[in-house]
């Protein structure tokens, strides 16, 4: 049977080429970077060259502005509740929006039991904020915007750059998680206007448990853990050597990348939109139709469950997920689509697809193969099936696979 791998939102393999420079950091050269001998400096030596990596691939103009962390979670945590306590003197009032990922919504939700204020922005039908929207919400007590560069269940591309101009204006630090479009689109953190920058390892072919934070020279933030000396005193803890070397090889082999795999894998993607959207009725596009990052497909199909979904797609070696893989346990649709104004019946609907450097042209063919069949016979087997049964007849107005993406908010 045919093994296919859709989930590269979820994570990514281990490139070869990174397992190869990792491996020499986990035996060889095993040293703690904070040792003065020649094993210590060795590893020090590796991990300055991976700081200069990063740095180097999104821009930045110092390597001490990259600290490194376990992953975007604690990057995303530092990097707001640094911000937030530090400048608590001048005001308690963050502004995100509504397609963050938990690693910074539940951060700012627990903030708000420490007294401070947070403005969640709403979005609108492709997932995405203005900087209109934002420069509204900014009052006299604001300290902190935190807006996602790329979402990861519907692949929308927000205005960072629009976004960082209103920042910079009004004087505002600015926050960017950018875990899902690092490696796959653009990303300088001085054209986008940011002062903090997560990243993680594991979604551009590096390990698991590695990820760093960039941090802009002069912006006032305070460390949320302590101990050692480690990482300029932001990060203490003996450095994930080998991690932090596998990070800096990935993030340069996908910047080397970037181009030519976006170009490949946006024709796959806009062929998947357009063959699903013309097979498969009832359907709905989520997401910004090209606006989106170039390896993300995702869809919401009417009067179906979708864990049994990719369950009936697992069975044909199709390896998949619906929405967010941080929550893909939860019975809750997911807050990103429940936010651009699908119902939950709808959202539980729903289906991402995310392709990577291993991903072909057969790979899309199977797929259009094999779903459309699954979609028919999950319709047919659903407790919906009665409301499936009067679209088919013409009976019922819900025809989100004729009309298109733009018409969804007012069918349903």
């Amino acid at each position: 049977m045919r093994k296919v791998y859709f989930d590269h939102s979820a994570t990514t393999p281990v490139d070869p080429a990174v397992a190869e420079e990792m491996m020499k950091y986990l035996t060889e050269h095993f040293g703690n970077p904070s040792s003065i001998h020649a094993f210590g400096r060795e590893a020090r030596k590796a991990v300055e060259h991976a700081r200069q990596q990063v740095a180097t691939a999104i821009g930045a103009s110092h390597v001490g502005e990259i600290a490194f962390t376990s992953g975007g979670t604690e990057a995303d945590n530092m990097a707001i509740r640094g911000v937030a306590y530090a400048n608590r003197h001048k005001g308690n009032h963050i502004i995100t929006t509504a397609a963050e990922h938990h690693a910074v919504l539940s951060t700012c939700k627990q903030l708000e039991k420490e007294g401070f204020a947070v403005t969640v922005l709403p979005l609108d039908q492709y997932g995405q904020v203005t900087a209109q929207q934002v420069a509204d919400a900014i009052t006299d007590k604001t300290i902190l915007i935190s807006v996602m560069h790329a979402n990861n269940e519907i692949g929308t591309i927000m205005p960072i750059k629009e976004i960082g101009q209103v920042a910079k204006e009004r004087k505002i630090i600015f926050h960017c998680d950018a875990v899902q479009s690092v490696g796959k689109i653009p990303v300088n953190v001085d054209e986008l206007g940011v002062d903090l920058l997560t990243i993680s390892g594991h979604k551009i072919y590096g390990p698991k448990g590695i990820g760093a934070m960039y941090i802009r020279k002069g912006t006032f933030w305070q460390p949320i853990t302590y101990g050692g000396g480690q990482e300029r005193r932001r990060r203490p803890g003996t450095e994930n050597v080998a991690g932090i070397v596998g990070l800096g090889k990935a993030i340069e082999l996908a910047t080397e990348r970037m181009q030519s795999e976006a170009e490949r894998l946006t024709r796959y993607r806009d062929r998947l939109i357009s063959e699903v959207m013309a097979k498969i009725p009832h359907t709905i596009l989520t997401g910004h139709p090209t606006n989106r990052l170039p390896n993300h497909v995702s869809f919401c199909f009417r009067f179906i469950e979708g864990e049994s979904m990719l369950l009936m797609l697992d069975m044909k070696g199709i390896a998949i997920s619906s929405g967010s893989a941080c929550t893909s346990g939860s019975l809750e649709p997911s807050h990103v689509l429940t936010a651009i104004g699908l119902p939950q019946e709808v959202a539980h609907g729903s289906l991402r697809l995310t392709m990577g450097k291993d991903n072909t042209e057969e790979d899309v063919e199977y797929f259009l193969e094999v779903l459309p069949p699954i979609i028919e016979r999950l319709r047919e087997m659903s407790p919906l099936s009665e409301g499936y049964n009067a679209c088919a007849f013409g009976t019922c107005d819900a025809h989100a696979h004729d009309h298109g993406h733009d018409e969804f908010e007012d069918e349903f």
